[in-house]
């Protein structure tokens, strides 16, 4: 009876009910099949029972359709024999009191509260639980799946280490890596890929967020694309140095493998010439023939030494390695301290710092900005400028790639092309090409159709049969031209808040704090935020600009003076953190309904989709995702609430460059207060009004715009 109750549900929703989670659609057939079920008159039955249910799943637009459904339904199951005829209902004599014979005391005080909702038999709730843990068992195994490729990727990796002999054969000059395709997990990446890198180039590598960006770049610095010279030395910087006892400078003159062997050897020479001195002097002394070999062959390994470190340029490494290191905000201090005091984010500054100082044949960046502030950006920009050889930098940041490249290698539909010039030149060229491209198909199409007019005219018309020939070879010498494909719009629609309290919203009044048993890091705060409010705080790493974040949420409170938060205010957080803890064996969907358990599914998708998690995207395991897309999730999940005020920790790390032009979008359209700290020239000067520079534990009004800011840093 299950069976055919399932075929007559799946006939009539059609292919709604393959959309939608297979426990639902199983309960709602339990619920029509069971034998003691009423459909009622017209299928009112079965919308009192699973109505709400075949709305809320998407099984149907509206309750209107969803009574039409439920009727169709009734009618359906009749016609298998499914809807059982009423039984005659018998008139009693007399009424009957159910409570007749009853203490006072037993009878119902008060009528059950009526259930919420369907409810789930026993056997339901079991069979539906199997599933999800069978589920659950399967997404673990997926994820540790793809954690074992990603630890035998970061194994296939080259040793990051200097290479002054170049690994033999010819100077590496032009790379050319022709018709090779690239696919992870059965999905490809990049098909019939062909690309040359000139030598001395700078090339900016972009394309939406989950495309392949990072796997290409993965590839090439395992040479596993052919074309790549063997001696190439390629360098990719990806992951964070591993923490230990070894200080921040050490850690980069440690990758000059031969210097530091070299320089070993030497002190164990000159340890083992005062030995043999020694006992020269101990010889003379007894009337003995000195070592003379002894120390002629150390000498001679000495000299040899000595001229090879003068060959590798050994003697101003240190100089060069700590003027890297002070470009990327490390202070003398910091350089001495040990790689394990450092949090992720500076031990990714030293893992650029290291290769910055291996100068490698092919340089290889995934969005190095993210870690650094704004004058370590702006050093960074100077020092990529003057780069004697070839790079590929993967960035968010549009004044960066401006600034730095002189190439773009755009990856859209599984295909790499090239073009000339820094991104706005670029973005020009694409805009005029994706012109011509749609003219051209209109063009083609306006003939085709006026072609194929006359032949279906005169197909048949003996007069024209040679004038409809022509047209016919015309037609196919014409060919067609291609659709003009590009990326769907992103969308970043933050929803705008039910209520609006009234002023003050959020105020400091002589605030201070410092960490228990530390030093005040904030004196005499002043400053109040409303609905109105479009900030950005600007300042260097470390200075505090997080912690006032943390101080206005809430998360932290004043150590002396006052912080007032409206009662009815509500806030939103997005820092690097919700991004790194989310689940990654979860998928969206189901991310969100734990963090808000009993919201209709179809509204929390609604939600997602308003943030550019469409589609089967919100259904895919978060560990397949981009990081770019993992931060949508997280936006999705702090503004689900509607808040009042955004408080954003660097927004825009790991968003694609349409993603961050989306986000400015979102945020000039938001009705609400926004504070952010962020370091992108292109987002703050296109979403805020007002910046506050952060220094010496005060937070100023700076009077000017970012590039007045940018200006003053440089100076």
């Amino acid at each position: 009876m299950t069976e055919v109750a399932s075929s007559v549900v799946h006939e009539v929703l059609g292919q709604r009910a393959q959309d939608v989670d297979e426990p639902i659609i199983d309960y709602i057939i339990n619920v029509l099949a069971d034998d003691d079920f009423d459909f009622g008159l017209e299928g009112e039955g079965a919308f009192d029972a699973v109505g709400e249910l075949l709305v809320a799943a998407g099984c149907v637009s509206d309750f209107n359709e969803c009574r039409s459904v439920c009727s169709t339904l009734c009618e359906k199951f009749g016609k298998h024999g499914l809807v059982k005829d009423k039984p005659i209902m018998r008139s009693l004599a007399t009424p009957l009191r159910m409570n007749d014979g009853m203490d006072e005391e037993e009878a119902p005080k008060k009528k059950p509260e009526p259930i919420e909702g369907p409810v789930l038999t026993e056997r339901d709730k079991a069979k539906m639980e199997r599933k999800k843990r069978k589920e659950e068992r399967q997404r673990e195994s997926e994820f540790q799946m793809h954690l074992a490729e990603m630890e035998a990727t970061r194994a296939g990796m080259p040793v990051v280490c200097v290479n002054h002999d170049g690994g033999g054969g010819p100077a590496v000059k032009d790379i050319h890596m022709e018709n090779f395709n690239i696919s992870v997990g059965g999905r490809d990446l990049i098909v019939d890929g062909t690309v040359t890198l000139s030598f001395g180039r700078h090339y900016g590598l972009v394309g939406r967020n989950g495309t392949g960006k990072t796997t290409f770049l993965r590839y090439m610095a395992m040479h596993a694309i052919d074309g790549i010279p063997d001696n190439c030395q390629i360098l990719h910087v990806e992951q964070e140095v591993a923490g230990d006892n070894t200080t921040a400078l050490q850690c980069v003159l440690n990758t000059d493998i031969e210097r530091t062997q070299l320089l070993e050897e030497e002190a164990q020479l000159i340890a083992q010439q005062r030995e043999l001195e020694v006992e020269d002097a101990t010889r003379k002394s007894n009337g003995e023939l000195n070592g003379v070999m002894d120390k002629d062959v150390t000498a001679q390994r000495l000299e040899e030494i000595y001229k090879r470190l003068d060959a590798i340029d050994a003697y101003s490494a240190e100089s060069r390695a700590a003027t890297i290191l002070a470009g990327l905000s490390f202070s003398p201090e910091m350089q001495q301290k040990a790689t394990k005091a450092f949090s992720g984010g500076w031990r990714m500054r030293i893992a650029l710092a290291r290769a910055l100082f291996i100068e490698p044949d092919l340089l290889l960046l995934d969005e190095p900005t993210n870690h650094l502030d704004l004058h370590a950006v702006l050093w960074l920009e100077t020092y990529l400028t003057k780069w004697p050889k070839t790079f590929i930098v993967v960035s968010h940041a549009r004044e960066f790639l401006n600034t730095v490249v002189t190439d773009i290698l755009h990856l859209q539909a599984q295909k790499l092309t090239a073009y000339k010039g820094n991104y706005d030149t670029f973005e020009r060229t694409r805009e005029e090409q994706l012109k011509n491209k749609q003219k051209a198909f209109e063009a083609n199409e306006r003939s085709r159709s006026h072609m194929q007019a006359f032949i279906d005219k005169f197909r048949y018309n003996a007069k024209r049969a040679s004038l409809v020939q022509s047209r016919i070879k015309a037609l196919d010498r014409m060919g067609y031209v291609d659709e003009v494909v590009n990326d769907p719009d992103y969308k970043f629609e933050f929803p705008t808040p039910d209520d609006r309290p009234g002023p003050p919203i959020i105020s400091f009044s002589d605030a201070s704090f410092g960490y228990p048993g530390g030093p005040l890091l904030f004196k005499n705060l002043n400053f109040g935020i409303d609905l109105d409010s479009r900030i950005a705080m600007v300042g260097p790493n470390g200075i505090g600009k997080s912690t006032i974040l943390k101080l206005i949420s809430g998360e932290l409170q004043p150590s002396m003076g006052t912080v007032f938060r409206s009662a009815k205010v509500r806030i939103a957080v997005f820092s690097q953190h919700h991004v790194d803890g989310l689940d990654l064996t979860s998928n969206p969907l189901l991310y969100m309904m734990r963090c808000y358990p009993g919201v209709p599914e179809q509204k929390l998708r609604s939600h997602l989709g308003s943030l550019g998690v469409t589609g089967n995207l919100a259904l895919q395991p978060m560990y397949t995702l981009s990081g770019g897309q993992k931060s949508r999730v997280a936006f999705a999940k702090i503004t689900f609430k509607k808040p009042h005020i955004l408080l954003l920790d660097e927004p825009s790390n790991h968003l694609d460059l349409d993603a961050v032009e989306a986000l400015i979008q979102g945020l000039v359209l938001f009705q609400g207060g926004i504070l952010m700290v962020s370091h992108d020239e292109h987002l703050i000067s296109g979403s805020v009004e007002e910046l506050w520079a952060v220094s010496e534990g005060k937070v100023t009004p700076f009077h000017g715009t970012f590039q007045d800011y940018k200006k003053m840093l440089q100076s």
